[in-house]
C-alpha cells in the first residue's frame, strides 16, 4: 500500500467518524428509534440508556468498521486499476528504447538493403500485436545509384487512411557507408523506435482525430553528400501519392521526429517549421517542464519541408547537435530512454492540444 492509499484511507476513516451516530443519555437515537403509527420510541431510562447505548456503540463500530475496511479496500484496488491504466496508456521510453536495440542489433539499415527489409517486418510485427493494420507503400527511386525499391508504412489509428488526420512520422533508414559500419542508432533508430511505442500509447488512449504514424524510408541521400534530390525519397513519394489521390488535404498537421534519442538532448526551434505547432508543442514542453526543449532557433533541411512546401502545417523536432552524426560512433550507447521519454511526453500532451487548435480554427 503506498502513502497516497494510507492517507486516503486515513481521511475516510475520519469522515465515517463523524457520520457515525452519537447516543446520548435521554436522547433518541435516530439509529435506534422506530417509528410506531407515526410516534417516535421513547428513549430507555438513564441506567438502562448507557447500558444500551454501549451494546449499541459496539455493534454500530463494529458495523462502521466494517465498511470502513471494505471502502479502505476498495481504495486500494481503484487506485491500482488507474495506476495500471495510466502505465498502459503513457509513453514508456524503456520500451522505445527497447525497439532501438532490436533494430540496431540488425546492422547498417540503408534504403534498399536486406537489414532494411528485416526492419520492416519487425515493426509490422510489432504493430501487429496492437492489433492495428499496416499499410505498406512501395515504390521504386531512382538514385544516382540507380533504381532502389523503398518501402513507406503507415497505419492510422482511429480513423480510416483517408480521414481528416495529424500525422507523426520520422525515417527508419540509416545512411548508407561503403567502408564504415553505420548503425544509426539515434539516426534513424530512434525515431523508428519512437513510432513504434507512440502507437501503442495511441491505441490505449486514442484522441477524437484519427492519429496517423508514419514509418519514411530513404531519408538519407545515398551519395555521401546531401544533394537534392538525393534524398528525402519517402516523403516526396508519399505527397506525391497524396495529391494524385487527392488526399493530401485530409492531413492536417505534421510533426517529424528526427535524432531524438541524444544522451544530452537539446531540441532547439526548427526555424522554418510552422509557428503555431512550434509554440504549442514549446509551451506544452514548458508545461511540463522538460528543459530539453530550449528556446533556441536553427534551420534544418528534413522530411517537414516537403510538407510545408505542400501546404501542410509541419514542425521538425530534432536534435541536430549531435556530434555522432553520421559517425561510426552512433551506437547504442548514445541513446537514452530518458530523452526519449522527454519526447514521448511532450508529443503525446501536445498532440491534444493541437487537436483542439485544429478543431477551433482550422489548421
Amino acid at each position: 500500500m503506498t502513502r497516497s492509499h494510507l492517507s486516503a484511507i486515513l481521511s475516510l476513516r475520519g469522515v465515517l467518524r463523524l457520520r457515525a451516530p452519537q447516543v446520548r443519555d435521554g436522547e433518541t437515537s435516530p439509529e435506534l428509534a422506530g417509528q410506531s403509527n407515526g410516534q417516535r420510541r421513547r428513549a430507555p431510562p438513564r441506567a438502562a440508556s448507557a447500558r444500551f447505548a454501549r451494546a449499541g456503540d459496539q455493534k454500530l463500530s463494529a458495523a462502521w468498521m466494517s465498511i470502513l475496511l471494505a471502502a479502505s479496500a476498495a481504495i486500494v484496488v481503484l487506485s491500482a486499476c488507474l495506476d495500471a491504466a495510466q502505465s498502459a496508456t503513457r509513453f514508456d521510453g524503456q520500451k522505445a528504447f527497447d525497439h532501438v536495440r532490436a533494430m540496431v542489433a540488425l546492422g547498417p539499415r540503408p534504403a534498399g538493403s536486406a537489414a532494411l527489409a528485416k526492419t520492416r517486418d519487425y515493426i509490422k510485427k510489432e504493430l501487429s500485436t496492437l492489433g492495428i493494420t499496416v499499410e505498406e507503400q512501395a515504390f521504386e527511386a531512382s538514385t544516382p545509384a540507380g533504381l532502389i525499391k523503398m518501402v513507406n508504412l503507415r497505419t492510422v489509428i482511429g480513423g480510416p487512411p483517408t480521414a481528416k488526420r495529424l500525422i507523426v512520422a520520422g525515417h527508419y533508414d540509416t545512411k548508407l557507408f561503403k567502408n564504415v559500419k553505420f548503425v544509426g542508432a539515434n539516426d534513424g533508430g530512434s525515431s523508428a523506435a519512437f513510432l513504434i511505442e507512440l502507437a501503442r500509447a495511441v491505441v490505449r488512449a486514442p484522441l477524437a482525430m484519427p492519429i496517423e504514424v508514419l514509418f519514411l524510408d530513404g531519408e538519407e541521400a545515398v551519395r555521401p553528400e546531401w544533394e537534392d534530390p538525393d534524398n528525402r525519397y519517402g516523403s516526396r513519394f508519399y505527397v506525391n501519392a497524396a495529391r494524385k489521390d487527392g488526399t493530401l488535404g485530409t492531413i492536417q498537421a505534421l510533426v517529424l521526429v528526427d535524432m531524438i534519442g541524444d544522451r544530452d538532448l537539446r531540441i532547439k526551434r526548427e526555424s522554418q517549421s510552422t509557428a503555431w505547432l512550434t509554440d504549442v508543442i514549446w509551451g506544452v514542453a514548458a508545461g511540463l517542464g522538460r528543459p530539453q526543449f530550449v528556446n533556441e532557433e536553427m534551420p534544418v533541411i528534413d522530411d517537414h519541408l516537403i510538407f510545408l512546401e505542400a501546404g501542410v502545417p509541419a514542425v521538425d523536432l530534432i536534435d541536430f547537435e549531435y556530434p555522432a552524426w553520421h559517425t561510426p560512433d552512433d551506437t547504442l550507447d548514445k541513446v537514452s530512454a530518458a530523452s526519449l521519454q522527454v519526447v514521448g511526453d511532450v508529443v503525446l500532451t501536445s498532440l491534444r492540444t493541437i487537436e483542439r487548435r485544429i478543431s477551433e480554427r482550422g489548421r
